[in-house]
C-alpha cells in the first residue's frame, strides 16, 4: 500500500511524483482551464481543408502536406512578423455565419475531450467581414456556436472580443463598444492582440476606458516581441486584469514584484513562446523562475492549430522541461479556474469541482486522494 505521506512532511506521496513518472492520461484526465485560445488559430486542420474544397480555394503551398508543414510546423516561421500572417489563411474561410458558428462548436467540443472544464475563447469580429458579414453577425455566429458547444458537452465557454495593436486605435474603441453591447449577452471581457513592436498598448487606452469604466473583464498581450515597458503600459495604461505571455518580465524586477505582489495572472503558452522568438527554446522559458517567485500562472494552448498542440500537450511539455511535480501542475490548474473571467459564485464552484476532481484522477490513476 502506498503510504499516506512521503517522507517529507506534509505532502501526500503522490504529490511528489513528478516529470516522466508522470503519465500523459494522467494529464490528459485532469480538469482544466483554458484562458487563452484564438479562435483563428485553433480550427482542426481537417475542417479547414473542407471550407477551402468548399470555397474552391488552394491550400496555403498548394497541398494538404505544404499546408500542414506551413501552418502547424511553422516552417519559415521565427517571429511574431512572420507568425501573424499565417491567421490570413484561416481567415479566408471564415467569412460565412455558418463555418464561424461551425468552428467554434469543434473547438468546444476539443477542449471537452481532454476535459477543459472551463474555456476563454477570443476573437476579432473585424477579421471576418471581408465578405457579407458585419462584426454584430460574426459575434453572433460564434456566440451561437459557443452555445451549441456548451449544451452538447455541457463544459463552461465565454467569449472575449479582441482588438489588434497594429490596427487603428479607432478600430479598438469600436470593438469595446461592440463588447459593452454584449456584455451579459455572452461577451465575458476584452483583449488587445497582435504585433507588439512598434505599435504601443497605449495608443489604445480609450478602449480600454471604456471598458474598465463599463465593468468588463480585460486582458492584454505583452511582454512577447517587446520587453517590460509593453506589460508596464497592459497595467497602467490600460488596466490588464490579466497578461497575455509576460515571457520578458523576469527583466523588469521591480516590475516582477508588483504582478507577483498583485496577483495578476499570466496566460503562458510554451509552444507560442518556441513559435513565435519569444524564447531561443522551451528550457529558456522562465516559468520555473515564475512559479519559484509566486508568480500566478496558468497554462494556455493560444492556438491549436498554428501551433499544433493541446493543453495535455503543453502540460507534458511543462513537466519533462521542468521536473514539474502532480502538485505544481494541480496548483497551475487551479490558477487557471481562479484567474477565469466568471462572477465569484462560478468561480468558486467551478474551483471546488476541480479539487474534487484532482482527488478522483489520482484514485483512478493509484495514487492516493488529495486532501
Amino acid at each position: 500500500m502506498t503510504p499516506l505521506f512521503s517522507p517529507q512532511d506534509g505532502y501526500l506521496a503522490g504529490d511528489l511524483l513528478r516529470g516522466k513518472e508522470i503519465s500523459t492520461e494522467l494529464l490528459h484526465d485532469l480538469p482544466k482551464a483554458d484562458l487563452h485560445v484564438h479562435l483563428d488559430g485553433s480550427v482542426r486542420f481537417d475542417t479547414l481543408v473542407e471550407l477551402y474544397e468548399k470555397e474552391g480555394l488552394t491550400l496555403p503551398g498548394g497541398s494538404e502536406e505544404a499546408a500542414r508543414r506551413l501552418l502547424m510546423e511553422g516552417e519559415g516561421v521565427h517571429d511574431l512578423s512572420t507568425y501573424i500572417p499565417l491567421f490570413e489563411h484561416v481567415h479566408r474561410v471564415l467569412q460565412d455565419e455558418v463555418s464561424l458558428r461551425r468552428v467554434t462548436r469543434e473547438l468546444v467540443e476539443d477542449c471537452a475531450r481532454e476535459n477543459v472544464r472551463h474555456l476563454e475563447l477570443r476573437f476579432s469580429p473585424v477579421l471576418h467581414c471581408e465578405k457579407d458579414l458585419d462584426p454584430e453577425a460574426a459575434t453572433n455566429a460564434v456566440l451561437a456556436g459557443l452555445m451549441e458547444g456548451r449544451e452538447a458537452t455541457g463544459i463552461s465557454a465565454e467569449l472575449l472580443i479582441t482588438g489588434l495593436r497594429h490596427h487603428s486605435p479607432e478600430e479598438s474603441r469600436r470593438l469595446a463598444e461592440l463588447a459593452v453591447q454584449y456584455k451579459n449577452r455572452g461577451v465575458r471581457g476584452f483583449d488587445l492582440a497582435g504585433l507588439e513592436m512598434d505599435n504601443p498598448a497605449k495608443e489604445h487606452r480609450e478602449a480600454f476606458y471604456l471598458i474598465l469604466n463599463s465593468n468588463i473583464n480585460c486582458t492584454v498581450h505583452a511582454g512577447e516581441e517587446f520587453g517590460p515597458p509593453s506589460i508596464h503600459q497592459a497595467l497602467h495604461y490600460l488596466g490588464a486584469h490579466r497578461i497575455g505571455h509576460g515571457t520578458r518580465l523576469l527583466e523588469d524586477p521591480d516590475l516582477f514584484n508588483y504582478v507577483a505582489d498583485h496577483r495578476i495572472p499570466l496566460e503562458i503558452g510554451l509552444s507560442s513562446s518556441v513559435r513565435t522568438g519569444a524564447v531561443p527554446s522551451i528550457d529558456r522559458h522562465p516559468l520555473r523562475r515564475f512559479l519559484r517567485a509566486g508568480i500566478r500562472v496558468t497554462l494556455c494552448t493560444n492556438n491549436r492549430l498554428l501551433l499544433n498542440t493541446d493543453l495535455t500537450r503543453e502540460l507534458r511539455l511543462a513537466v519533462d522541461t521542468f521536473d514539474l511535480t502532480l502538485l505544481e501542475i494541480e496548483n497551475i490548474l487551479l490558477s487557471g479556474f481562479k484567474s477565469a473571467f466568471l462572477p465569484q459564485n462560478r468561480r468558486v464552484d467551478l474551483m471546488r469541482q476541480t479539487i474534487h476532481e484532482f482527488g478522483e484522477v489520482r484514485r483512478k490513476h493509484g495514487l492516493e486522494a488529495a486532501t
